[in-house]
């Protein structure tokens, strides 16, 4: 049963096309020269009760538009959008009720106040029982250890413990759906994985529907049955995230270390590989730290003869190879590198 229906969803900014210096600015005071911007461009998709989708795209994208369309922030310029039944934009308290929302690192905990007097205001805010508020205590408890946390004050708190109980806060009123925006964002690989295995285990227990924004593609892979993408307003893909990583099962990544790691060096190499294969398109060559990455797609040219080629034209100190990284699979969906 699909609890978010989207259709033909639209969102139109009118942008005042301004000048430069003072006179610029005051000439804007008076200016009727707008330019049109579509932020969300005529997008449909229908989300079911307990999934968790990776709401994915670059910057400037249309993510966060849609995102506030579906909690009620903004009113669509057209189309239909519809969050547990209820239209947000219309009946923004009743959705609001509904939904939990977590903003990277925008904090809806009280600063100053120990952490469990902020679980007490909200649970005065969403009505929540008393059963279900020692209920959920419990859990979070028995699922992260959080309760040696309640006592401390937010602002003493790392970014990691703040997060976490930012997490648990949009959790604690039991909600619908749960819109998560880039939610690990800074953290470091231990809490990181917390989080995650948090996410996952309170959408099993609860059957509570995430949507997650993220340029963290560990966060997809971790948590994400399906994986929806929009770049310039519009969706380019919406899929299991399996089936997105099984169209790109011919590519594999070949990793090579050189003896100079000057940039000069590896800038040269990147090009004497690019060139000896840029007829075919057959891969993409970047620097990834230590490493130059090559991804090959072997439908276009053989890994063999790639790695024929870097032995016997390069000095390699060494090589490895490697099933393709999401993020570059993602990251060639941008670039238009296969038609979805």
């Amino acid at each position: 049963m699909s609890i978010i229906e989207i259709e033909n969803l639209e969102k139109t900014f009118k942008v005042l096309n301004r000048h430069e210096g003072l006179k610029g600015a005051v000439k804007d005071l008076f200016s009727h020269d707008y330019k049109y911007i579509k932020a969300v461009d005529k997008i449909s998709m229908k989300i079911n009760a307990g999934e968790i989708v990776g709401y994915l795209g670059p910057n400037g994208a249309g993510k966060s538009t849609t995102i506030k369309m579906m909690t009620g922030v903004l009113d669509p310029t057209s189309g239909h959008i519809k969050v547990n039944g209820n239209i947000p934009y219309k009946n923004r308290r009743i959705n609001a009720q509904n939904i939990g929302v977590v903003f990277g690192q925008r904090t809806q905990l009280w600063w100053s106040l120990p952490v469990i007097e902020s679980f007490k205001i909200l649970k005065m805010i969403y009505q929540i029982n008393d059963k279900t508020y020692k209920d959920n205590l419990e859990l979070f408890d028995s699922l992260v250890k959080v309760s040696s946390l309640y006592s401390k004050p937010v602002r003493q708190m790392s970014l990691g413990q703040r997060t976490l109980c930012d997490i648990l806060a949009a959790f604690l009123h039991d909600p619908k759906v749960i819109f998560l925006d880039e939610p690990t964002i800074g953290l470091d690989v231990s809490i990181k994985s917390k989080i995650r295995m948090l996410i996952k285990e309170l959408n099993a227990r609860k059957n509570t529907t995430v949507i997650l924004t993220t340029h963290d593609m560990g966060d997809v892979e971790a948590l994400c049955q399906r994986a929806v993408i929009i770049d310039k307003g519009k969706i380019i893909f919406d899929d299991q995230f399996e089936s997105l990583k099984s169209m790109f099962g011919s590519y594999r990544t070949l990793k090579v270390s050189v003896d100079d790691m000057s940039e000069k060096n590896i800038n040269d190499t990147i090009r004497i590989i690019e060139s000896a294969f840029n007829q075919t398109k057959a891969l993409t060559v970047n620097r990834s730290e230590d490493w130059i990455e090559i991804i090959v797609d072997q439908d276009k040219t053989a890994l063999t003869d790639v790695l024929s080629f870097v032995i016997n034209n390069i000095h390699v100190s060494d090589v490895k190879i490697e099933e393709v990284e999401a993020e570059s699979i993602i990251r060639k969906i941008y670039e238009g590198g296969r038609t979805v």
